[in-house]
Parts: C-alpha cells; structure tokens; sequence
C-alpha cells in the first residue's frame, strides 16, 4: 500500500518541492513530480533557479528521455516510467497514485491551498493509507 508523506504549511510551496526533490534525486531515487500544467511550468522553471551550486536532471513526461531521467514532470500518470516516488504539486488526489510506493503531498499556507490538502487528507485517510505529517520548524 501506497505510503503518504504530508509536508504542510510550507511558505514557499514551490521551493520546498526543490528541496524534496533535491533529497529524492540525491538518494538516487526516482520521482514523478505530479500536479496541473500551470504548477508543473513553475516548478520546471524553480528547478533551474533555487540553487546555483544544484542541477537536477529533469524532463517532461513527453521527452524521449523520460525513461532514463530521474525526475519526470506528468500531469497524468497513465505512462510513468517508474512507480517509485510521486511528488503531488497538485489540488486533488492524483489518478493511479497508488500505483506508487511512496506518495509526497505538499501543502503550502494560502486558505485554498489548505483546504484542498485538507480533502486530500481526509481522501487517504478515509482509505486507510499510511500516513505521515511533518511540518517544517521554519518558512522555506
């Protein structure tokens, strides 16, 4: 059963996702990083900026390098190359999630946000997936 990480609260929803996905990628972990078109753009966009002295090899689904790229931006998850880690950028629960080992909602602070992770939360655990919630000690 699919495990479900809770990051909540996060100031810089976008930049946290950096950081997660820096861990993931250093660990030598793939992840799919999941979420609407908009967010994925924003967040390609971040991965390029938020730290001078990183690089992460990423790439859309779409790329003939998806199979062979440690981190894939999807918005829908029908052709994942892996079903290792899914990074949720996204407001709703993602379709085949649970074809995923392990599964990384992030929660930013603005209401809206917070109440779409909130459905997302009463979602899994109204499914009995096992869950976690960490909330970080400072702003990202």
């Amino acid at each position: 059963m699919t495990q479900v990480d809770f990051h909540t609260n996060v100031g810089d929803k976008l930049n946290y996702a950096c950081r997660l996905t820096r861990k993931a990628y250093l660990a030598g972990q793939p992840l799919l990083v999941t979420g609407e078109a908009e967010i994925l753009r924003e967040f390609d966009a971040r991965l390029w900026t938020f730290s001078p002295l990183d690089f992460i090899p990423h790439c859309g689904l779409g790329s003939d390098l998806s199979a062979v790229t440690p981190v894939v931006l999807a918005e829908v998850l029908d052709a994942a190359p892996h079903h290792g880690i899914l990074l949720n950028l996204g407001t709703t629960v993602p379709e085949h999630f649970a074809r995923f080992e392990r599964l990384l909602e992030v929660v930013g602070d603005l209401p809206e946000d917070l109440d779409a992770g909130r459905n997302r939360y009463r979602f899994y655990r109204d499914h009995g997936y096992p869950m976690n919630t960490y909330k970080p000690t400072a702003r990202v």
